[in-house]
């Protein structure tokens, strides 16, 4: 790889050196923070697409090539070989753990599923038709109420708000998944499985007792794992954004909440899930159904392809893709839905006009089928997307709090306003 020694900025005939940061793979960076005080001008970045708000050590994507890495560690070999908890653990600590250390993390996550009285209060005091990413970035935020003992920045207080996000969160999803079904709360139980547990309160009859499939453990594990963390995203963003005003870790994390709920950020797979019933209830081939998507028909949207950063195909995807004609057979899940999504993903990535596009399958395409088939209702959907992002969250919440060069967030504008008007009575408007 070939390194700039320095880039130059040339400004009213004026150079000025701007350094280069560099990284350890990937796009080094120019550094632009004295740009406003040396020449008076700020750089334009819709989206931040081009812009490096922060030096990060978690994840790193090659969206050409397709890769996506925890902490260094494809994630190929994660989906294949971890669990959630573990992802947590790499994640949020920067290390896998021994046996003995995620034996203690498993334990102690287990230990701190029960929530307040409060917060089931809390959550009963909501409409049962309230949508969960509202209830959820409510419950978040509450949680430091109920908790305060782990409120503030020291390493203790950090690592059990790290615990308490990842129990009770799990704990607010399935009891709102219950709430829906019109089920009544039943208690978490100590020392079982993280996810084993999140789905027996989730669909266990009054009883509290489900055998849970390891077929459908494994599925969720892995979508769970998939959706650990994704660098600089919306909601991770935010996350950081608002930390840096030295809010709260739940502040920030139920702000996270909030960005996810987006239609274009945490909603797509909701999305893809509606594009199928809607091909299903026009009657039209998938065949059909492309040409209208090619001739930009009005409603006929392609979702769950493309990525703004993956320009080919979603290794996230490609890991979903993997096991789901053996969840879906095994769940008894929608088949004739499946086997629609496959034949437009068969259309797709052999089309010119999707390929010179680079349209390739995201995590999205296949994620609501299978949610879907484990028998968890649409809205809950983005939701379990919040779960899996928990560890992501905290992990990059955990790093900005101990970046020294860490700034409270304070983006610039251009002005396109008015300049200097007089103000006028209202008797003479």
């Amino acid at each position: 790889m070939t390194r700039v020694v320095d880039a130059r900025l040339t400004v009213d005939g004026t150079a000025r050196e701007l350094p280069i940061e560099r990284s350890t793979i990937g796009n080094d960076g120019m550094s632009v923070s004295t740009l406003l005080k040396d020449t008076g001008l700020v750089t334009v970045d819709p989206g931040f697409m081009n812009t490096a708000s922060c030096e990060s050590a978690i994840t790193y994507i090659d969206g050409d090539a397709g890769i996506l890495k925890y902490r260094g560690y494809p994630i190929e070999q994660l989906a294949e070989n971890s669990t959630f908890l573990e992802v947590a653990y790499l994640l949020i600590h920067g290390e896998l753990p021994t046996e003995d250390l995620l034996a203690a993390f498993n334990n102690r996550v287990s230990r701190h599923m029960h929530v307040h009285e409060g917060i089931k209060t809390f959550l009963g005091a909501f409409p049962r038709d309230a949508h969960p990413m509202a209830v959820l970035s409510g419950a978040i935020s509450a949680l430091s109420t109920f908790y305060p003992e782990s409120v503030g920045n020291s390493e203790e207080e950090l690592e059990l708000a790290t615990v308490l996000l990842l129990a009770k969160s799990a704990t607010v999803i399935s009891y709102l998944q219950r709430r829906a079904s019109g089920g009544e709360l039943i208690e978490p139980r100590r020392g079982g499985h993280y996810v084993d547990e999140f789905m027996r309160i989730c669909f266990s009859g009054a009883d509290g007792e489900l055998d849970v499939d390891p077929v459908m453990r494994k599925a969720l594990d892995l979508l769970l794992i998939l959706h650990a963390d994704h660098e600089q995203n919306c909601s991770t963003s935010t996350v950081r954004i608002v930390g840096s005003s030295q809010a709260n870790i739940y502040a920030s994390v139920a702000a996270g909440v909030g960005a996810l709920s987006g239609p274009l950020h945490g909603g797509a797979n909701e999305a893809a899930l509606r594009m199928f019933d809607q091909i299903k209830e026009s009657g039209d081939s998938v065949e059909t159904f492309v040409a209208k998507v090619k001739d930009r028909v009005e409603g006929a949207r392609l979702m769950g392809f493309g990525h703004r950063v993956y320009k080919s195909y979603d290794p996230r995807g490609a890991q979903v893709k993997k096991i789901a004609n053996q969840i879906l057979s095994d769940l008894g899940g929608n088949n004739e839905t499946f086997e629609m999504a496959q034949r437009l993903e068969e259309i797709a990535l052999s089309d010119e006009y999707f390929i010179e596009r680079k349209l390739y399958p995201n995590v999205d395409f296949y994620t609501g089928l299978l949610y879907s088939a484990m028998g968890f209702d649409t809205p809950m959907f983005t939701p379990l997307f919040a779960l899996g992002r928990m560890p992501g969250w905290i992990a990059h919440y955990r790093e900005m709090l101990a970046d020294p060069r860490t700034k409270i967030g304070r983006p610039r504008q251009i002005y396109t306003g008015e300049t200097d008007r007089a103000y006028t009575p209202i008797a003479e408007r």
